[in-house]
């Protein structure tokens, strides 16, 4: 990870990601203007948030320097929980304008965003035994592309 050179399956796995996110964006913008701008804000959200909770009490760094170590355990669990729940309301408060499925289906897709960075984020502790700057870029393009994906869908 200190390396610059992030080698051929790590060009891949951006290909991937990127070409992910933008069919993702493209769906929901060819339902109309408003769900593609709604979908963009939710999923960067989604990306935020999931940073936050792998910001929370108990989650060690890597390495004691860089980015990981300057973030790691300095936010509450309490505090990242209630974030949390914030920011899944307020997602649903908007999604409301779209309908009772479109409400649904934007609280699934921030769910299922830190579900997936959650996942991501203890694989990642066990791997390297806490995070880095690296796992946090990972965590959140892994929640963004997951949100895009599920708001996408319908």
């Amino acid at each position: 990870m200190k390396q610059s050179d992030i080698g051929p399956f790590g060009v891949i796995t951006l290909v991937f990601v990127l070409l992910a996110q933008i069919a993702a964006l493209a769906q929901a913008y060819d339902a109309s203007w408003a769900r593609g701008a709604f979908a963009a804000v939710v999923s960067a959200t989604a990306a935020r948030l999931a940073l936050t909770l792998a910001a929370r009490a108990g989650v060690p760094a890597a390495r004691p320097e860089g980015l990981g170590a300057t973030v790691a355990g300095v936010v509450p669990l309490r505090g990242a929980l209630l974030t949390a729940l914030a920011v899944a309301g307020a997602a649903a408060a908007g999604s409301a304008v779209f309908g009772p499925y479109d409400v649904v289906r934007t609280v699934c897709a921030v769910v299922l965003a830190l579900v997936a960075a959650e996942a991501l984020l203890r694989h990642c502790t066990r791997r390297f035994g806490g995070v880095t700057g690296d796992v946090f870029g990972g965590l959140a393009e892994t929640a963004a592309t997951t949100a895009l994906v599920v708001l996408s869908l319908g």
